[in-house]
């Protein structure tokens, strides 16, 4: 996010304080979550707060798992456990079409709040690619580019094309010419 942000002008980034915990993410939104966990730092340090939350929407899933993206194959899930659930639902399901959404929010301790969206279509894999990243990173690959799941981008080059990149692109934008 820091790096993400970074070329906002007059905002300074501070990280989360390690005696506030992460708060329960049970909004029914993205946006919920990222206000949810936005409102919980406000909270504990009195000054304003970035947060964010995303999810992964499969067509063929009917959407899932959304909002449940990072607790899709329960609750103690590792990453790969998550992919590989969500690569067994898919079998061999031809749609494996796929969008990522992340909303990104701002908030003050007065309630003011800038949020913004970002999105990242692409496709399934039918099997994990790549090493970096996190997350369904080796299960998918952006449209756009040249064949690679995220797993297999640089960061640099993931930041240009993800949902997250976007979507705080786009929340710098709103902060840059509508500073607090």
């Amino acid at each position: 996010m820091t790096l993400l942000l970074a070329d906002v002008p007059a905002l300074e980034l501070l990280p989360r304080p390690a005696d506030v915990p992460e708060p329960v993410e049970d909004g029914e939104t993205l946006l919920d979550n990222a206000r949810i966990k936005a409102r919980a730092l406000v909270d504990a340090t009195g000054e304003a707060a970035v947060a964010d939350d995303t999810g992964l929407e499969v067509e063929a899933l009917g959407g899932a798992p959304g909002v449940f993206t990072a607790r899709y194959a329960g609750e103690d899930a590792t990453y790969e456990d998550n992919w590989r659930k969500l690569l067994a639902e898919l079998g061999d399901e031809p749609n494996r079409g796929a969008r990522w959404r992340t909303v990104a929010l701002a908030l003050w301790p007065d309630g003011t709040e800038r949020w913004a969206e970002g999105t990242c279509d692409g496709t399934i894999t039918r099997q994990a690619q790549g090493g970096e990243g996190f997350g369904y990173d080796p299960v998918f690959v952006p449209d756009g580019g040249d064949g690679r799941t995220f797993a297999e981008l640089s960061r640099e080059e993931k930041n240009a094309v993800s949902h997250r990149g976007r979507a705080f692109r786009a929340l710098g934008a709103l902060l840059g010419a509508d500073p607090k």
